[in-house]
């Protein structure tokens, strides 16, 4: 690999470096005994610190070779093959490396990248050299990884020096979250039961976090959480799908709701997409037809705008986020699953693979690491069961995971991924699976949801001292049950 990328940034004409150089706009640049060529303006769009040197009007920004003292050769080597779009797995070493070419180059797209890879083999070496380096975007995502694998890590955590260690023990974990399907309510004729509830780990109970909103539909809605936020958009008011026109925000610092514009193709069992400050409403049905379509919510602006439609009209589509990439699972027929990637950057839809597997209805996909899991129903006589296939989108196979899942009292198709672990529910059960290579193994069971209908899930943090909304006292209105002391607020929002 190294050689590879060696090669491709040298300059092309051996002994004629100079003149190559400065047609095409390259740079050379020198690194102990080795030199590369590299686009100029590929440096100067990505790099804070080529950006500074060629503005300088220094006499270095009009030289054709540059050396560069404080990175290594491997590490520089990551950053243009990043640079260059490439997605490198990493082993220690080149994360060392790659941190401190990051931290010295300053190269965002870099940073990014080793955030979208870290994982429990690599969470603590990401932690403690970034804290080294003080690349802090990538110490917190770091803290943030460790936080909630805390149980597992907590031997090599105890390692490390203790004002790094408080750090980690002072964020808020992710919670599992769930939400049952329920229609639009009334103030006069409130439900009780129209609560999104998160499990108590310590107690293995689900409690309260909050009521939702009376006019708010999770009847074949969008949920997705984006920021640590909860949105909620589209719904149904009851069976002539009408479709609920405004949306809902739960923020959990404040634990307030508020009321935000919905999609401008009004849609109803469509998927929600949370992704990079931005959520994505995508396909879905309207007046009983299939759509296309996909929206794109600017969480900064508040403003939906259309994007590139599905390859087909779909509703209910399957997703999943992978070292931050957005996939789709699209069921063809004949038992065909296509895979397809959304890549913002060129707003264009790309086929990855396709699997064919006989299955009953079911279908679902969640992420761990650079694998994607696609979950479906047995065929035939064996709907109950789930089997599942493995993508590894680093090495493009496909693996068939050992073990079925699931039975009459639990299904594995609201799963949702923390850490090495997943969590999956029903009314009878939430249990917690360990990922490992070939097969995933039961670790714990607790007590289930205990509803009926369809169940969303998804992770949040909540604060500490979570407030809940059962038996609101007579006479109190739920936005004042709804207010926190800005003691609470001011942590929530210093450690989420």
């Amino acid at each position: 690999m190294k050689t590879e990328v060696m090669e491709s940034s040298r300059c092309p004409h051996p002994g004629q470096e100079s003149t190559c150089c400065q047609e095409a706009h390259h740079l050379r640049v020198t690194i102990d005994s080795s030199s590369f060529t590299v686009d100029k303006s590929l440096l100067a769009d990505n790099c804070e610190y080529f950006r500074a040197l060629f503005q300088s009007g220094m006499r270095e920004c009009q030289q054709e070779e540059v050396r560069l003292q404080c990175v290594g050769v491997l590490g520089f080597l990551i950053m243009v093959q990043v640079l260059n779009g490439e997605r490198p797995v990493l082993n220690d070493d080149q994360i060392v490396e790659a941190i401190e070419c990051t931290a010295f180059l300053q190269v965002p797209a870099l940073t990014k990248h080793l955030i979208n890879v870290i994982n429990s083999e690599n969470c603590l070496l990401m932690y403690h050299t970034a804290a080294t380096y003080g690349v802090w975007e990538l110490f917190h995502s770091s803290a943030l990884f460790i936080r909630d694998m805390y149980a597992d890590l907590k031997e090599d955590v105890v390692t490390l020096p203790n004002s790094m260690m408080e750090y980690i023990e002072s964020l808020l974990p992710s919670s599992y979250v769930a939400v049952c399907s329920h229609s639009p309510s009334t103030e006069m004729l409130g439900d009780l039961q129209r609560t999104v509830c998160y499990l108590d780990e310590d107690t293995q109970e689900w409690r309260v976090l909050t009521h939702l909103p009376v006019s708010a539909s999770t009847t074949m809605a969008g949920l997705a959480v984006l920021e640590n936020r909860l949105y909620i958009f589209g719904g149904v008011h009851d069976v002539s799908k009408k479709v609920v026109e405004s949306g809902f925000c739960y923020d959990p610092a404040a634990n307030m709701w508020t009321t935000i514009c919905g999609p401008q193709q009004p849609r109803y069992n469509f998927t929600l997409i949370g992704h990079d400050g931005c959520l994505y409403a995508v396909g879905g049905e309207y007046d009983m037809k299939a759509l296309s379509s996909v929206e794109r919510y600017q969480a900064s602006s508040g403003s939906w705008s259309f994007v590139s439609p599905l390859p087909c009209s779909a509703a209910s589509v399957v997703n999943a986020v992978a070292t931050n990439r957005i996939f789709i699972c699209l069921w063809k027929g004949q038992g065909a699953t296509e895979i397809h990637e959304y890549l913002p950057e060129c707003d264009q839809w790309l086929l990855v693979t396709t699997l064919v597997r006989h299955h009953s209805y079911a279908l679902y996909m969640v992420a761990h690491k650079d694998n994607l899991y696609v979950m479906r129903n047995g065929p035939g006589d064996d709907f109950l069961l789930c089997v599942m296939d493995r993508y590894n989108l680093s090495s493009g196979q496909w693996t068939a995971i050992s073990g079925q899942y699931g039975n009459s009292k639990g299904s594995l198709f609201t799963a949702v991924v923390r850490g090495d672990s997943v969590f999956t529910l029903s009314r009878h059960v939430t249990t917690e699976y360990s990922i490992e290579d070939h097969i995933w193994r039961p670790r714990r069971h607790m007590k289930g949801f205990g509803r009926i209908g369809s169940i969303y899930t998804f992770l949040m943090r909540l604060p500490k001292a979570t407030i809940s909304l059962t038996g609101t006292p007579p006479g109190r209105t739920q936005d004042q049950i709804l207010r926190v002391s800005p003691i609470l607020s001011s942590q929530c929002s210093d450690h989420t």
